[in-house]
């Protein structure tokens, strides 16, 4: 009975004596790749500190010689003209992508190659996004019970609705108004439609103007009539009038109204003056995030990597050879 428990392959001791043997392979395997690998970066110390040393310097120079910029230009577009401005923008990106320097070289773009993509985004202002009277506020309430409000915010149906938006445009090299900027925004504004719209808006606002400016010139001649015909009044006599004549104050809040009414028409006229009209850039500006920033701490384990990927190869390949000698 004794012998046949010695010879049970399904002996617990025997297979436990198995699993520990095996452990204490693997850890001497460990053991061995640790000293092959220590010993090989000892025997190399002088390769591959020169190849450390020049992948700083190649990382450091790329990273001077091949920066990218990034060139942010703040845009409202008029007469609804949002949807219009982001197809823009997708087509441009679409060029970009296919490297076609003709088109945008035909556009005006003096170092079309230099320009690596083009996005926009709105400028995220939720308390503009609710108007006074809060009809957008129910909307957003509504739509955030089925996600994060500010996801929400950020989509396409909605980012739309805002009045500002962010024209992202990145190069490899610096861009100055001129060869770039102006003649973006000279292509944007190119639609012969929105041009049609805004000189027929322009007059509208133009004519208001002339209006409410004949208007006040009406209300200046009363003053001035009453100014000349009871001006030699005397004090107590005036402040009879004043007061027997309560339609004056109100006339001079009329044109108190439209005073202000004909500043904020001008104010709309400079604003609609074209169909994306620019509020503001701001140009080279160093994307920290691009990959050719870390190029300085990437190529120098690159070029290390690549010699112990070789090394380790041939010397494979040697022990094979060998192999195969033998046989």
């Amino acid at each position: 009975m004794g012998k046949k428990k010695d010879k049970n392959p399904e002996n617990p001791e025997i297979d436990l004596l198995t699993v520990f043997s095996r452990i204490g392979d693997f850890f001497e395997w460990i053991n061995t790749l640790l000293f092959r690998t220590i010993r090989f970066f000892v025997k190399n110390v002088i390769v591959v500190s020169v190849l450390m040393i020049v992948g700083i310097g190649a990382g450091y120079f790329l990273t001077k010689v091949i920066s990218r910029f990034e060139q942010k230009i703040i845009v409202a577009p008029n007469f609804k003209s949002t949807d219009y401005l982001y197809s823009k923008i997708d087509f441009l990106a679409s060029k970009i992508v296919l490297n076609d320097t003709l088109f945008l070289k035909s556009i005006g773009i003096e170092k079309p190659s230099e320009i690596v993509s083009i996005t926009i985004e709105p400028v995220v202002d939720v308390n503009n996004l609710i108007n006074k009277n809060g009809e957008n506020l129910e909307l957003l309430q509504l739509l955030s019970q089925n996600g994060d409000l500010k996801s929400i915010i950020k989509e396409t149906t909605t980012n739309k609705n805002f009045r500002l938006h962010t024209i992202i445009l990145k190069t490899v090299g610096v861009v100055s108004p001129q060869n770039t900027v102006e003649p973006l925004l000279k292509y944007l504004n190119a639609s012969s439609y929105y041009d049609v719209y805004n000189t027929i808006n322009s007059k509208n606002i133009q004519n208001n103007i002339k209006t409410k400016e004949a208007t006040i010139l009406q209300i200046d001649g009363i003053l001035n009539q009453f100014s000349g015909t009871y001006g030699k009044l005397s004090n107590n006599e005036k402040l009879v009038y004043y007061n027997e004549n309560l339609n004056l104050d109100e006339v001079i809040k009329t044109k108190d109204s439209l005073s202000k009414e004909i500043g904020k028409l001008k104010i709309e006229q400079y604003n609609t003056s074209k169909t994306i009209i620019e509020k503001g850039m701001v140009l080279n500006t160093k994307n920290s995030k691009d990959l050719k920033g870390k190029l300085i701490y990437i190529l120098p384990l690159v070029f290390v990597g690549l010699f112990v990927f070789f090394s380790f190869f041939i010397s494979f390949y040697k022990k094979e050879s060998l192999k195969a000698n033998l046989k």
